[in-house]
């Protein structure tokens, strides 16, 4: 798979929706995961994230203007021992009360499908990281409609074993702008993943559409240790 730059990714599309990274820092030594949100309305571009525990929740920036918390109020990610929960809903509680039964990451995503929100039915994007032994590994999913139609939902989940340093896959909710929102096609983009949060977390903002982008998470996990360094950014402060 030919790997592709991130920053042209996201600036040559205007509106990819929420977007999940996965991957390993270049030197090997980090596990590495990033959460965006975009949005076209007021009610979705209301929004912040804000650190809950040792994951985040969403908030409205200003309560007064929050009209429907249904699909954008939720905590996107969720850490369960030695797992790293990452989401664009609250399929974040699925699947961290699934695996806290034993269950795996895909059977605790049987019992949810895309959003219902027609006549997009945004895909319900996830994905897991998983420190053990001094290494990791990690999974992503896609709960999407078959072509729009809310009567079939497709699964699709990709696992990736003892990742290479240095490469990160990137899943998003959107192809593109449009209306209806087209659902994100094929496996899991391949990107590069740096060894600096900062500089990392700076290049996906930047990179993103000034008028949609609303929020970004990006966290560094020492695979070693577990410790870990998080970078917020709100566009509303």
């Amino acid at each position: 798979m030919k790997m592709l730059s991130i920053e042209q990714e996201l600036k040559n599309n205007s509106y990819p929706g929420r977007g999940i990274i996965i991957g390993k820092s270049e030197d090997g030594k980090k596990a590495v995961t990033a959460y965006f949100i975009m949005g076209r309305s007021e009610n979705s571009r209301n929004r912040i994230f804000v650190e809950d525990g040792e994951g985040i929740r969403t908030q409205a920036f200003d309560p007064s203007k929050l009209t429907d918390p249904s699909l954008i109020i939720y905590a996107p990610v969720r850490v369960l021992g030695n797992k790293t929960i990452v989401t664009n809903g609250d399929q974040t509680d699925t699947i961290y009360e699934g695996m806290d039964r034993q269950m795996t990451f895909e059977q605790s995503l049987r019992s949810r499908e895309f959003e219902p929100d027609g006549p997009n039915y945004t895909p319900r994007i996830s994905g897991i990281m998983h420190l053990e032994n001094g290494g990791c590994n990690y999974a992503m999913s896609i709960l999407k409609s078959s072509n729009g139609n809310p009567d079939s939902c497709n699964r699709y989940t990709f696992a990736y074993e003892n990742p290479v340093a240095g490469e990160g896959r990137f899943i998003h909710t959107y192809m593109c702008d449009g209306n209806p929102l087209p659902s994100f096609e094929g496996e899991p983009k391949l990107i590069a993943v740096p060894d600096d949060i900062e500089s990392f977390t700076e290049l996906l903002w930047n990179s993103l559409n000034e008028d949609n982008k609303v929020s970004l998470f990006v966290r560094y996990i020492d695979i070693e240790t577990g410790k870990y360094e998080t970078q917020i950014v709100n566009k509303n402060q």
